[in-house]
């Protein structure tokens, strides 16, 4: 009955995130570096919203605490203009694997400790030749990924977005919806 009165009402049940799905980013990199000659940066960022408390300040700390400890370098943590916080870590650019597996212990610690409702986005980037820019964008609500790619004066390379997607397709969990691909101007690791 429940299901049809959110049907009925218009309501519909968010997307459950599926973190595991940042593991096949590795294996994206590897068409984009194959088909569009595309290669990691090294650097990828976790955006979410600050909460209040010293429960989770001592996460953020536990968090940090954590992938300084594995002698890679340092975690730098940014306030953009919007007032949303991004974690960003570093990797050497061929280990894309070790940098996954800092953006997921990023957030399931974050997920984990009750503060899932912040999460916001994952981000992984991306160069090539040229010095085109390209991000990889994990929506943590919807469970997807897009392709941000950003040129100067905050205009967007729609044409290269579009041909990314159409080159992942059967490696990522795209975002359908393009209205969803929303611009993350001056994110760490673009």
């Amino acid at each position: 009955m429940g299901r049809f009165l959110d049907s009925l009402l218009g309501r519909s049940k968010p997307v459950a995130a599926n973190l595991d799905a940042l593991f096949a980013l590795p294996s994206a990199a590897i068409t984009l570096q194959t088909a569009a000659g595309f290669q990691p940066t090294g650097v990828g960022s976790v955006c979410y919203r600050e909460a209040e408390g010293a429960a989770f300040a001592q996460t953020q700390g536990d968090i940090v605490a954590l992938l300084d400890a594995d002698e890679g370098p340092d975690v730098e943590r940014t306030t953009d203009s919007f007032g949303f916080t991004w974690l960003v870590t570093r990797q050497d650019p061929s280990d894309l694997s070790a940098l996954v597996t800092d953006l997921h212990a990023v957030n399931t610690t974050l997920e984990a400790q009750g503060f899932g409702q912040g999460l916001l986005c994952s981000l992984v980037g991306f160069t090539d030749a040229a010095g085109r820019r390209l991000g990889l964008v994990y929506l943590y609500k919807q469970g997807t990924f897009y392709p941000f790619a950003p040129q100067e004066g905050q205009r967007r390379d729609n044409l290269l977005e579009i041909q990314v997607r159409d080159l992942l397709g059967s490696d990522l969990p795209l975002e359908p919806q393009l209205s969803r691909w929303m611009p993350v101007w001056g994110a760490p690791g673009l």
